[in-house]
This record gives structure tokens, C-alpha cells and sequence, in this order.
């Protein structure tokens, strides 16, 4: 069976602390069908999503956070 994977940049209003966007990578990573998430050092307003388009959706990352408090937009994705 294929893997599908595709990768979208989110961004994020809001500026959080180290411990928050530990805690919004590792709820992201959680999602089915999110094969990792990202957030270097240098653009903590940028969140990295790979995912499978198959299982969960570039809205439903948003939803989940816009859900948790941010205000999010995505950047690219399908």
C-alpha cells in the first residue's frame, strides 16, 4: 500500500514560549496521520506539518490550532 504525503507551513499569530510550542508540536504529532511536525528556533511563528492527505486534512490541522487558542493561517498545502 502507497504512502501519500504532503507538507503544509502554518503560521501563527501569537508568540509562544518554548514550553508552548514543544506542547503544540507534540499535540499535532498526535493527530492521525501526522508524520512529524517542526518549529525551528529561528521562526517560531512557522509551524512544518508532513501528513498524510489520505488520513486528516491541511483545515483540520487549523481547526486543531485554532482550537487550542491560536489564531493560525495556512501558508501552502492541499
Amino acid at each position: 500500500m502507497p504512502t501519500y504525503k504532503a507538507n503544509v507551513v502554518v503560521h501563527v499569530d501569537e508568540s509562544l514560549s518554548a514550553k508552548q510550542l514543544h506542547d503544540m508540536e507534540e499535540g499535532l504529532s498526535y493527530l492521525s496521520g501526522v508524520f512529524n511536525t517542526c518549529v525551528r528556533e529561528k521562526t517560531p511563528h512557522l509551524f512544518v506539518v508532513d501528513y498524510n492527505p489520505r488520513t486528516i486534512d491541511s483545515r483540520a490541522l487549523l481547526g486543531y490550532l485554532n482550537s487550542s487558542g491560536l489564531h493560525a493561517q495556512l501558508i501552502g498545502g492541499i
